[in-house]
């Protein structure tokens, strides 16, 4: 079991991994071993995860997320593949971790009556004096 938050916990035959040879540097071992990493977890379909954290989660994910609600991360920072899957797997945990958590609830507040007052005698002051560099009209006298 991996453990999202006190609540939230995974099965790890839920998350499946395959390995695919990475880009980068790293010469003929580059070309050779497939270090890079790509966990796959059925958000949508995991018995675990409510359908207010999934939502949040597709909100978080962006196109880590596919249509099916299969969630795929990558990891090719490094040269060795067991760094890549703890990587990959902290990953998954902390985006886990983001879409459990509920927003908080913002309260709408109003500006108060000195602010308002501020902002109408700065508006009055900028008319006045673009009102003065007007070309004054030799006709008005």
């Amino acid at each position: 079991m991996i453990k999202i938050t006190d609540s939230i916990y995974i099965n790890e035959s839920e998350v499946k991994e395959s390995f695919i040879r990475s880009s980068g540097p790293g010469g003929q071992h580059v070309n050779k071993v497939a270090t890079a990493v790509q966990l796959h977890f059925n958000a949508k379909n995991s018995g675990n995860i409510s359908a207010e954290v999934y939502n949040r989660l597709r909100a978080i994910a962006g196109s880590k997320l596919t249509e099916d609600g299969n969630l795929i991360i990558v990891s090719r920072e490094h040269r060795s593949q067991s760094q890549n899957r703890r990587v990959a797997l902290d990953k998954l945990i902390s985006l886990l971790q983001q879409a459990a958590k509920k927003p908080k609830h913002r309260t709408p507040t109003r500006p108060s009556q000195a602010s308002v007052e501020k902002r109408l005698r700065n508006k009055r002051l900028q008319s006045a004096k673009k009102k003065s560099r007007r070309n004054i009209d030799p006709s008005a006298d």
